[in-house]
Parts: structure tokens; C-alpha cells; sequence
């Protein structure tokens, strides 16, 4: 069953990406970069826990 739709799967892909960049290859210090991944995983959740949640109220929605 597919979770996100393509346009979810991007943000999530490039998300990806720049953390990846930004942890590794920018030279930050680690405070900066603790927080950059912090933000992204979180976004990332977030936007995982609404598109269930809008599922399941899709789901549940009387039909008339």
C-alpha cells in the first residue's frame, strides 16, 4: 500500500538529500547540524502522521 503521493515522496527525497549534505560535507558545527536533522526527521514525521491521519478520516467519511 503506498503511503505518500509523488509530490510527498520528493519533498521527502530532498529532505533526505540535504540533511545527508549538511551533515557530512558543510562544515557547521555540530550543534547546527544535531539541529538541521532534528527539524528534517520531525517534518518528516509530521508529514507521515497526517497523511494517515487524512486517510483514516477519508476512510471513516459517511458516503451519501
Amino acid at each position: 500500500m503506498k503511503v505518500f503521493s509523488g509530490v510527498q515522496e520528493v519533498l521527502i527525497l530532498a529532505l533526505m538529500v540535504v540533511t545527508v549534505f549538511a551533515l557530512f560535507y558543510v562544515n557547521m558545527s555540530i550543534m547546527l547540524k544535531v539541529g538541521i536533522a532534528v527539524i528534517v526527521f520531525s517534518v518528516m514525521f509530521l508529514m507521515t502522521l497526517a497523511t494517515q491521519i487524512l486517510r483514516q478520516q477519508k476512510e471513516t467519511k459517511p458516503t451519501a
